[in-house]
């Protein structure tokens, strides 16, 4: 679990941060929003940010914790506020008597006893039991018997974990920040000097703007036009220049056939790769998205394919670990492209898939990450 060095800050900071929880559950509020709009005051920012995300991502071992000592279910506001002083005891460096009296001082008069006897309770649990791994992890029960099945009991637990710490990124030389697998997918798709590329699903550009300095040709493509506007955002950032940036359906995009010499299909996923980077993500997701991503990741498949030249590159990528969007496409690709040759890659940091690649989060503490890659036959 993720543990770090905190100094007891005001009781303040532990009511600005339960606020902020009770707009994510109550609201449907995105974590990172919250926080982006919310004007914290700077002493406190950084303990209300691993808060907010901390206990967003552990509630439900949280409320385990809790609900052992609770006779009737408290009101959200006093629930969250009971989860920021359980996750500064488990789960932080924070001495228990600070993170008892301080979250105490952020609590209304009236609900100041409960909270009191509530977390002085949670405060003696040495070695917490649980009832299963879901919730010790703190994930549905579907993520974790997914990824079990889908990766073997021991990678899915220590991906999962990974996901349980706070995400690291790193800042490319042109100032972009982004997660290191995402780089390293960027990297699988080599362009060469005078390369056309289509980046097919390119928001927010972190990939599109990384090729787009290889002095290749790149167009980037994405759906919504919001989106799209991202990506121009960002290569200006980056002072790259795109080809062109193009509010399109992946699906029925405006290209001629065979127009480009590579093509990056980094596809909508359910993206159980990145839930340390997306701490509310574990608790949106459901377990049909996962075939319906499929679908519009074959449709995606198959037209990368139409786009490409003879002789050329396919590249697709998914941020998840699921064998649904993983191994199961490139089957599909198999059986409809059997004369496209899988080029393995020779990078160490990507472990060999069925003919593709695989990053879990705890091999690199990055996001999860899979990608295989493609020539498509001479003719």
């Amino acid at each position: 679990m993720s543990r770090s060095q905190s100094s007891p800050a005001s009781g303040n900071a532990r009511s600005i941060a339960a606020g902020l929880l009770d707009r994510i559950e109550r609201d449907g509020a995105y974590a990172n929003l919250v926080l982006a709009s919310a004007d914290l005051p700077e002493r406190d920012a950084g303990l209300i940010t691993e808060l907010v995300y901390g206990v967003t991502r552990m509630r439900r071992a949280l409320d385990h914790l809790i609900d052992g000592f609770v006779a009737d279910p408290p009101d959200l506001h006093s629930r969250n506020l009971l989860r920021v002083g359980a996750y500064q005891l488990h789960f932080m460096d924070t001495p228990a008597y600070a993170a008892v009296s301080e979250t105490v001082k952020a609590t209304p008069r009236r609900q100041r006893g409960f909270l009191n006897a509530v977390l002085r309770r949670v405060a003696k649990l040495e070695h917490p039991t649980w009832p299963s791994d879901a919730i010790r992890l703190s994930y549905p029960d579907w993520i974790v018997e997914q990824l079990e099945q889908d990766l073997g009991r021991d990678d899915a637990h220590a991906a999962l974990q990974q996901m349980n710490r706070p995400a690291t990124v790193e800042t490319r030389p042109d100032g972009y920040i982004q997660d290191r697998a995402s780089q390293w997918v960027a990297q699988l798709v080599d362009p060469q000097p005078g390369d056309r590329i289509l980046d097919l699903c390119a928001a927010p550009g972190g990939k599109a703007t990384a090729l787009a300095h290889d002095q290749a040709t790149v167009i980037a493509a994405d759906r919504r036009p919001h989106r799209a506007s991202l990506v121009a955002a960002n290569a200006a950032k980056t002072g790259v220049s795109l080809a062109g940036v193009v509010t399109t359906d992946g699906r029925h995009p405006p290209f001629p056939p065979a127009a480009f010499d590579r093509v990056l299909v980094d596809a909508p996923c359910s993206g159980l790769g990145v839930l340390g980077r997306r701490a509310d993500a574990r608790w949106r997701i459901k377990p049909t998205d996962i075939s319906e991503l499929a679908v519009l990741q074959t449709e995606l498949v198959r037209m990368a394919f139409a786009l490409t030249r003879p002789g050329g590159v396919v590249i697709y990528s998914v941020c998840t670990m699921t064998t649904a969007e993983t191994t199961e496409i490139d089957g599909l690709v198999a059986q409809e492209h059997p004369d496209a040759v899988p080029i393995p890659t020779t990078d160490p940091r990507w472990r060999s898939h069925s003919r593709g690649g695989l990053i879990l989060p705890h091999d690199h503490q990055t996001d999860g990450m899979f990608a295989v890659k493609y020539r498509t036959p001479d003719r």
